[in-house]
C-alpha cells in the first residue's frame, strides 16, 4: 500500500467520525527519510515534469523538530541595504539570498553542522574541505492534517500519514574577503504523484525549488548564529525583484550561458544554481573562475521508452564524467561554458545539456 492510498484512507476513517482537518502551513516539522532507498535526482531530471520516474523512499525515522513561525516574501528593489544584526547580516540578489558571517568558516562547520541535525534532518554528505554538507530526503510533517485521528492514534501509527513530499537542501560555506564567511542554502524538492486514474500506484517527480523556504532556513540560521527572532525575521523578509535573466547561446560552436552580470554575481548565481540542480561540486577555485563537477551522462537504448532513453541506465552503464563550469567576466558581461577534465572546450552533447540545465534554472 502506498503512502498516498494509507493517508486516503485514513482521510475516510477521520471523515466517519465527524472530524475536521487543519493544515499546518505555517510550521516546519522535518523528519528525515531513512537512509536507503533515496530519491536521487539527476541534474537533467530537475527541469523536466512530465516523464521523470523514480524509486518510492524509505519510511520515516524520529528525529528532533520544532516549530517556528514562516516569513511571507515580497519584492522591493534589488539596491535596498543589507540587514546586518552583530556579526552576520543577510545579502540579497533577485530571488536568492545568503548570509555573511564576520568569523571563519571552520568556526562556524560545527554550528551550521547542530543546526540541521536539531531540524529532524541526517546527512548524506559532510565535506568539510570543501565547506559542502548536504542532508538526506526528509518530509515536513507539519504539512500533515491535524485532526482527531492522528492526534489520538497517530503517534502510534505515525507511518499511515504521508504529506507526498521531500526536501532535501545543500549548505554550502565560501571564505570571504578578511576573515568573513558566505553561507548558502540551496532546496531541492520531490513530489509524489499517481501514475493512472485509479490511483493503485505512485512515482516521485521533481517540483519547483522553494526559494521562501530556503529564506525561512537563513532566517533560523540567523537565530542559531545569535540574532534575536524578531529582528532575524525582519531581516530574511525584506524582498527584492528578479535578478537579470540568463540566455543560452552558441559561441565558436561552444554552448554558453551569458549574464548581464559582473563576475562577483554571476559566481554566485551559478553556484547557487549547481547546487539546486544537485551537480557534485569536487572542488572550485574562485581566482580562476571555475566549478569543478561530476556529471552521470545519459544513455540512449532504442528499445526503451522516452525517460529511460534519456536518463536511464543501459548494459554497460556510464559512470560519472567530470567537467569545468567556467564563469568568465568582462566589463558587466559574464559568459559560462563547460570545460572538460583536461581544461578544453567541450562541444559535446553533455556540454550542451549541462548549459541548459543551468541556463533554465538561471532565468
Amino acid at each position: 500500500m502506498t503512502p498516498r492510498t494509507r493517508l486516503a484512507l485514513t482521510g475516510i476513517v477521520a471523515l466517519s467520525l465527524s472530524a475536521c482537518s487543519v493544515l499546518e502551513s505555517d510550521k516546519i516539522d522535518y523528519k528525515s527519510a531513512t537512509k536507503g532507498a533515496t530519491l536521487e535526482v539527476p541534474p537533467d531530471l530537475t527541469q523536466l515534469s512530465g516523464d521523470v520516474r523514480y524509486n518510492v523512499p524509505g519510511g520515516v525515522a524520529s528525529a528532533a523538530a520544532f516549530e517556528a513561525g514562516q516569513a511571507q516574501q515580497s519584492r522591493t528593489s534589488i539596491n535596498a541595504a543589507p540587514k546586518s544584526i552583530g556579526d552576520v547580516r543577510i545579502e540579497r540578489d533577485g530571488n536568492e539570498r545568503w548570509l555573511v558571517v564576520d568569523r571563519p568558516a571552520d568556526k562556524l562547520w560545527e554550528p551550521i553542522r547542530d543546526f540541521w541535525l536539531e531540524n529532524g534532518f541526517v546527512f548524506t554528505l559532510e565535506q568539510p574541505n570543501l565547506g559542502i554538507m548536504e542532508t538526506d530526503w526528509a518530509e515536513n510533517r507539519a504539512k500533515l492534517p491535524q485532526d482527531i485521528i492522528r492526534q489520538t492514534i497517530g503517534k502510534v501509527f505515525d507511518s499511515l500519514y504521508s504529506t507526498g513530499e521531500r526536501d532535501k537542501f545543500r549548505t554550502r560555506l565560501e571564505r570571504g574577503p578578511n576573515g568573513s564567511t558566505e553561507i548558502f542554502i540551496t532546496h531541492r524538492g520531490m513530489q509524489e504523484v499517481y501514475t493512472s486514474s485509479q490511483k493503485d500506484n505512485t512515482i516521485w517527480q521533481p517540483r519547483p525549488v522553494d526559494p521562501e523556504l530556503e529564506t525561512e532556513f537563513l532566517r533560523r540560521l540567523m537565530v542559531k548564529l545569535g540574532v534575536p527572532q524578531e529582528q532575524a525575521q525582519a531581516a530574511a523578509a525584506a524582498p527584492v525583484p528578479a535578478a537579470p535573466s540568463a540566455r543560452m547561446e552558441t559561441v565558436g560552436n561552444v554552448p554558453v550561458v551569458q549574464l548581464a552580470e559582473s563576475f562577483d554575481r554571476a559566481w554566485r548565481r551559478v553556484g547557487v544554481s549547481l547546487d539546486r540542480t544537485g551537480f557534485t561540486v569536487e572542488d572550485r577555485d574562485r581566482s580562476k573562475g571555475l566549478y569543478f563537477v561530476r556529471y552521470v551522462a545519459p544513455t540512449e537504448k532504442k528499445e526503451q521508452g522516452f525517460f529511460s532513453k534519456l536518463f536511464g541506465s543501459s548494459d554497460k552503464a556510464t559512470g560519472p564524467l567530470k567537467f569545468r563550469i567556467a564563469v568568465r567576466s568582462e566589463g558587466g558581461q559574464s559568459t559560462v561554458s563547460v570545460l572538460d577534465d583536461q581544461g578544453a572546450p567541450d562541444t559535446t552533447a553533455n556540454a550542451q545539456r549541462i548549459m541548459r540545465v543551468l541556463a533554465d534554472d538561471l532565468k
